[in-house]
């Protein structure tokens, strides 16, 4: 019932292809687990809420949940705007770093799909917008950055060193319209309690357990190739720039392997760096 629920029209709220599609099974178990129970869940919130907050089944439901979920974003919106003003009014404007991120998405509806702990973009990519003290022009950075970045790029622009054991780096170049070359960006996801729809059958019991229990480690490369290798899971490769929903997996795929090849060394000399003893 928030006052933003209606700001966006119910017909102009755009699904992502892969909600409108059937679902795609060539995904990790782990992914079909949180689905078939969301989906459950759904079922029973038709029965004992007035409306669904939380997941949904059908195009219609995406988009109902969406269309609030935007409404939250435009309150956000609005909310920044505030937050200058205010700082603007009590005179603190040019002595501020105000920074607006998150600390994941929400995929609302794609691949059949809600909340986060995927590694599909809608749940890995987040707002990330800087403004510094006196200053008075926009821009925009097009390729991906990473939060590992974050802290040192703050302490950089207080002055201060990086700690050691911070494996990231500086971004105040990027913040200042300087050119730095694209890297590859690294994320990692760990198991957490993963909820089951009770007398599942995906899978035996034992893959079940396992699949609830998989470590990922994942890289973007600079080129847009994502690889994501599991310790118990399925492992998945996409082409974000010909396939940015992430439609097709291509890790099994005999015709990629040396993209394979080439990027998981990249993945081992992260874990070896940040000293991440996973074996995958």
């Amino acid at each position: 019932n928030g006052p933003l629920n209606l700001e966006h029209a119910l017909e102009d709220i755009e699904l992502d292809a892969t909600a409108l599609a059937p679902a795609n099974d060539n995904i990790p178990l782990r992914y079909k687990l949180m689905r078939e129970w969301q989906q459950a869940e759904a079922i029973l919130d038709r029965k004992r809420l007035p409306s669904l907050y939380f997941f949904g089944i059908t195009p219609e439901e995406y988009r109902a949940m969406k269309q609030r979920y935007l409404g939250l974003v435009t309150m956000v919106d609005q909310s920044i705007g505030g937050i200058l003003s205010c700082l603007e009014q009590a005179a603190l404007l040019d002595e501020t770093i105000v920074v607006h991120t998150s600390d994941h998405g929400d995929m609302l509806g794609a691949h059949h799909l809600f909340g986060k702990e995927v590694m599909f973009e809608e749940a890995v990519c987040v707002p990330y917008l800087v403004r510094l003290p006196s200053q008075r022009q926009s821009l925009s950075i097009a390729h991906p950055v990473s939060h590992i970045d974050f802290l040192p790029t703050l302490l950089n622009l207080l002055g201060e060193p990086k700690p050691d054991q911070c494996a990231g780096k500086s971004l105040v170049p990027l913040l200042h319209g300087e050119a730095m070359l694209p890297e590859t960006i690294f994320m990692e996801w760990s198991p957490n309690r993963v909820k089951v729809m009770k007398g599942t059958k995906l899978a035996p019991r034992r893959a079940i357990k396992r699949a609830m229990n998989e470590s990922t480690r994942a890289l973007i490369s600079p080129e847009g190739w994502k690889l994501c290798l599991r310790d118990q899971d399925l492992n998945e490769l996409y082409n974000l720039q010909t396939d940015p929903i992430e439609a097709h997996n291509l890790y099994y795929q005999d015709d990629y392997r040396a993209i394979i090849e080439r990027a998981t060394p990249d993945i081992l000399s992260w874990q070896q760096a940040t000293g991440d003893a996973l074996k995958l």
